[in-house]
């Protein structure tokens, strides 16, 4: 793939760290978000002229604007906008937090959102423009204590496919990215089995590779996806007594699958 203008947000740790190091080294143009500035500013000084460093909360659209406008002056366009910000918090329903459910839906959709709004304008005077979003395989079948996370990914996802059809015309492509468990620092503070869990470089390498061909998703690992979408076309009785196996107490935490 020859160089492009990419804008990679949640790029300071995990899987967007892991894809910031592969597509600078394949000679791209990375502007890099996240709140936390430090990492953003270590890329650029290992990847000198390649990065543009835009941090700010993603949460904010005043702040995305700015970053939106930042870009404009100084790229001008943007040719790819990879999505990869977001978060996790797991619900106690004997405790119900709709705040909880207001604070991820915010990290995960509306600021996707916003970034949307910021980047389309861009990807428009950009070659070959493509928008991708990391959403989860949680939208694929509902899981106990995954309510705020799940309906975040799933709202991203109904986004995602919706205006991959409004673009078309445009010639606007859209990707959904919806990985299984992949270990990164928020992943190991889970404390609960992770089938198939994937090391982060192979997470960002399987997703990098594979951008090229603009695939309308990008799902993995495969026997994983595929155990999903087989229990998700269960009866619903017998979707609900495998859902109350899995379920147990315990302590909420921050953690994303």
């Amino acid at each position: 793939m020859s160089p492009r203008r990419i804008w990679l947000t949640g790029a300071s740790s995990g899987l967007g760290a892991a894809m910031a190091e592969l597509l600078l080294q394949d000679g791209h143009r990375l502007a890099v978000s996240a709140r936390r500035r430090e990492p953003l500013e270590a890329l650029a000084t290992r990847y000198p002229g390649q990065v543009l460093v835009v941090p700010g909360d993603l949460a904010e659209p005043l702040q995305v604007r700015t970053i939106g406008e930042h870009i404009a002056q100084t790229w001008g366009a943007l040719d790819t906008a990879i999505l990869n910000a977001g978060t996790c918090e797991y619900l106690d329903a004997r405790a119900f937090e709709a705040a909880m459910i207001e604070r991820v839906v915010r990290a995960n959709l509306f600021s996707a959102s916003y970034c949307i709004e910021a980047a389309l304008p861009l990807l428009r005077l950009g070659q070959q423009p493509l928008l991708v979003g990391i959403g989860s395989s949680v939208t694929y079948l509902a899981l106990p204590r995954a309510e705020a996370y799940g309906a975040s990914k799933a709202g991203l996802r109904y986004l995602l496919e919706a205006l991959r059809i409004d673009l078309a015309a445009e010639g606007i492509e859209v990707t959904l990215v919806s990985p299984g468990f992949i270990d990164t620092p928020l992943t190991r503070r889970n404390d609960f089995p992770m089938p198939m869990r994937w090391p982060v470089q192979r997470a960002a390498r399987h997703i990098v590779e594979r951008l090229p061909r603009r695939p309308l998703e990008i799902s993995f690992p495969g026997p994983f996806i595929t155990t999903l979408r087989l229990l998700a076309r269960l009866p619903g009785r017998l979707r609900l007594a495998l859902g109350k196996r899995l379920a147990r107490s315990g302590p909420t935490g921050e953690e994303q699958p």
